[in-house]
């Protein structure tokens, strides 16, 4: 399910779109105009990093988020530097008080010694995941969902923390849902590309 239907008829998710296309979207009029992280040309190019940083478009990423990560029943929200670290800290601000939701963020390069206080392995920051528990993985944008299955890997085999779902902020409709689902792990998106490119 790309964009599940409590986000997509949400009454702010049109503000998002709009955002998303002012603050994060270029279109290079053709197919070579940008190379992306994953080595892939594209017309389009976007960056999400401005959304995240604007109060407004950010408390309502968080929101929307938070309204998914309270249906999944998750314990933890977070995902690979950098792109998830604004992503988790917005989901975790604009949470209830009471949540029981806690955020991380996995390191792409491992630092040689895990947390002193948390007791979590190299490379895993943030709230101590030891007693294991349900994660929700964060991504700002998705191509191919190659980094974000490597995230998956990690979690999986060095903590007893069980991931349960991917959500993105937009994907870009090139790959990701076909992978997730080879690996059995649903995924979700806030927008899609051609919600923005389409319009």
């Amino acid at each position: 399910m790309p964009v599940h239907d409590d986000v997509a008829t949400h009454p702010r998710w049109s503000e998002l779109r709009q955002y998303v296309n002012d603050f994060a979207f270029l279109d290079g009029g053709s197919d070579e105009a940008f190379t992306l992280a994953s080595g892939r040309s594209s017309r389009w190019f976007f960056d999400t990093k401005p959304v995240m940083m604007h109060p407004d478009a950010g408390q309502i990423v968080g929101t929307l988020i938070n309204l998914r990560a309270k249906s999944l029943g998750v314990s933890f929200v977070g995902g690979l530097e950098l792109g998830a670290v604004p992503l988790t800290a917005l989901v975790i601000a604009t949470a209830s008080k009471d949540s029981n939701l806690r955020g991380f963020m996995v390191r792409k390069e491992p630092k040689g010694r895990g947390g002193r206080k948390t007791q979590n392995p190299p490379g895993f920051e943030g709230f101590s995941m030891a007693t294991g528990g349900s994660v929700l993985l964060v991504e700002d944008v998705t191509t191919t969902g190659g980094s974000a299955i490597k995230a998956i890997e990690r979690i999986h085999a060095e903590t007893n923390c069980q991931v349960v779902c991917v959500i993105s902020i937009l994907d870009r409709e090139e790959g990701a849902q076909e992978a997730f689902e080879a690996v059995g792990i649903p995924f979700e998106s806030l927008l899609l590309r051609s919600h923005i490119t389409e319009q």
